[in-house]
């Protein structure tokens, strides 16, 4: 009987957490933007204002970085190494996991980037650029030197793409124009394919599809069959007065940016 109480005792913090690892959870607030990573942390964005929570809501560290001019990306491709990017200062930062600069702040106009207008981070510590001035993809090592260039990229799509966001997935550059589609690229930035998505600002790259949210619905188009299906939110989510910004999914969760907060439940 003994063993059997100590061995309920052992169990529980187990248990408690995995309860709290499963329950939805939210975080109140108005978020400028918002990412995850592969752990499924998830990172907030208020003017300069960054905070980390663990994937079961936990706040883990908080940071505000007055100094680095405005935000326009939070790129977490390396779990708790978020990068961030101030398309008007021209700058790149790494942080690490208390959201603290690691290194010095890169400076991409005394680079040779005087014009760039989107950055996103990709395997083995590159970055990729678009940019607007070439009016191309550059894709760099981690010391900003240039491994590979698409080219004029009006040139190679007949149009000028305005890309909202760029991610890379599975050895792939998605490139999302909100009014032409999400433009593919391999790793040396020549153009594979569009895909007829439109009215999306962002996209999440997923076990075979892109996720995104348009006309507040969560839409999923199949990269291998071609068709797109709309996902049902969460129960939680069934009022018709919630407006979802943003979304994304990891391992299974559904992470949604609102007016005035991020819901995170299970995935239907």
């Amino acid at each position: 009987m003994k063993h059997s109480v100590l061995a309920f005792a052992l169990l529980m913090p187990l248990l408690a957490s995995a309860q709290s690892d499963t329950a939805h959870w939210s975080v109140q607030g108005r978020f400028d933007l918002f990412t995850t990573d592969d752990l499924g942390n998830l990172y907030t964005l208020h003017g300069n204002d960054l905070d980390l929570y663990d994937r079961t809501g936990k706040h883990l560290a908080h940071n505000s970085l007055r100094t680095f001019g405005a935000i326009d990306r939070i790129d977490a491709f390396s779990s708790l190494k978020p990068l961030i990017f101030s398309r008007a200062q021209g700058q790149l930062a790494l942080l690490d996991n208390t959201l603290s600069t690691q290194g010095t702040v890169l400076d991409l106009p005394s680079a040779g980037y005087p014009a760039v207008g989107m950055a996103c981070m990709g395997v083995q510590n590159r970055f990729w650029f678009f940019d607007e001035r070439q009016g191309a993809l550059v894709r760099t090592d981690a010391l900003l030197r240039p491994v590979a260039n698409s080219g004029r990229l009006d040139q190679l799509l007949g149009m000028v793409p305005r890309p909202s966001y760029m991610e890379e997935a599975n050895d792939k550059l998605y490139m999302v124009d909100p009014d032409n589609g999400v433009f593919v690229f391999d790793l040396f930035g020549t153009p594979l394919r569009t895909l007829p998505i439109t009215g999306a600002r962002h996209v999440d790259v997923r076990e075979g599809a892109v996720w995104y949210v348009a006309g507040n619905q969560l839409l999923r188009y199949d990269l291998l069959t071609l068709a797109t299906e709309t996902v049902p939110w969460p129960a939680t989510a069934q009022d018709e007065t919630i407006t979802v910004v943003d979304a994304r999914i990891e391992h299974g969760r559904l992470y949604r940016l609102t007016a005035d907060r991020i819901l995170v439940d299970k995935l239907r």
